[in-house]
């Protein structure tokens, strides 16, 4: 079964290019999970709103799984967390 998500990120002040950056290795992996990047959207991050916007949708549930498990995303754990004050990941169907 498919799994698509809505995805929210916020970056820590001063640290958006850091966050580009992050997203750009991790997503380069979702090939090898069946998964795909739908659309990435940017909005500056002020007044509140997200600093970046994903759809990503998977094949299977398994490879969302192994997305989240690879050792090569987990690797950037401090990166990630320099970059991203926080993350919101809805279950969404794209219409």
């Amino acid at each position: 079964m498919t799994v698509q998500l809505c995805v929210l990120l916020w970056a820590r002040p001063g640290a958006a290019e850091a966050l580009i950056a992050y997203e750009d290795k991790v997503l380069a992996l979702l090939g090898e999970h069946g998964g795909r990047v739908v659309r990435r959207a940017r909005t500056g991050g002020t007044d509140g709103a997200p600093t970046e916007v994903q759809l990503i949708e998977f094949a299977s549930r398994a490879g969302y799984d192994a997305f989240l498990a690879d050792e090569r995303r987990t690797a950037l754990a401090g990166e990630r967390d320099a970059a991203i004050a926080r993350t919101e990941v809805y279950p969404a169907e794209f219409v």
